[in-house]
């Protein structure tokens, strides 16, 4: 698949990855800023230190701020399945939206449709495996609350882009209604890839529940909980095995 048309903004926060290169992640974040100007401006500042590969506004207009052969200064600190330095394996598309702090906002349609383009053509280009493609809050969940609850992951799996099981009507029956294995259960969410510390247990439950149980996210793992982590963990485990 081909990128879809992009405008160019050279932004000067970025530095070599490491040879031989090895880009097998992509990262949704959303912008958190009041418009689309202020969050590409920021990105472009030398002062700020920061950057991601592309953006994509709201009326689906797609800018490319870093080389893709480059690093980016999108995730920061973060962790996914055991790794930490993932700025050097990844891509960064950056989404605006006003975020939490500034009237956080379902995603339009035809921004959901660029973003699902763009990251199609990546993903082909890069090969990087569903299991790899993350939110920045996913990666980092004791800093980072987006994309947030309001996108569309669901929309993306359908497309062929990272992981979203369907309910299993079964699963409840077989691991007993009502009852919570705690342990098993951040076993679970350590198993799909998240990061799970004493320090962020709270924290990394959010950040998937953000994710695969939009409904609510309060960080607690109840029965409903368990068991979405337990077949968002089976299908992790198959992809990883196919």
């Amino acid at each position: 698949m081909m990128l879809p048309t992009v405008r160019e903004r050279p932004s000067p926060n970025h530095q070599r990855r490491s040879e031989p290169a090895h880009i097998d992640m992509l990262v949704l974040h959303y912008t958190g800023m009041r418009t689309a100007g202020e969050a590409i401006d920021r990105l472009c500042d030398p002062a700020a230190r920061v950057s991601a590969h592309y953006v994509v506004e709201e009326d689906g207009t797609v800018w490319r701020l870093v080389p893709e052969g480059l690093r980016a200064f999108h995730a920061g600190r973060s962790c996914w399945a055991g790794g930490s330095d993932l700025n050097d394996v990844s891509i960064g598309i950056e989404i605006v939206n006003p975020g939490h702090e500034w009237g956080y906002r379902p995603f339009p349609e035809v921004q959901l449709a660029a973003v699902e383009r763009l990251s199609a053509a990546l993903l082909a280009r890069f090969a990087i495996p569903p299991h790899r493609v993350v939110g920045h809050s996913d990666i980092a969940p004791d800093r980072k609350s987006d994309p947030g609850e309001l996108f569309d992951w669901a929309r993306l799996a359908r497309a062929g882009i990272g992981i979203w099981p369907e309910p299993d009507t079964g699963l409840a029956h077989r691991r007993g209604i009502g009852v919570v294995d705690r342990a098993a259960a951040l076993a679970d969410l350590a198993a799909i890839g998240y990061c799970v510390t004493a320090a962020v247990e709270t924290a990394a439950v959010t950040a998937f529940q953000r994710r695969f149980r939009p409904a609510r996210w309060d960080g607690r793992v109840d029965a409903e909980t368990a068991l979405r982590l337990a077949e968002v963990r089976a299908a992790y485990d198959r992809v990883r095995r196919s």
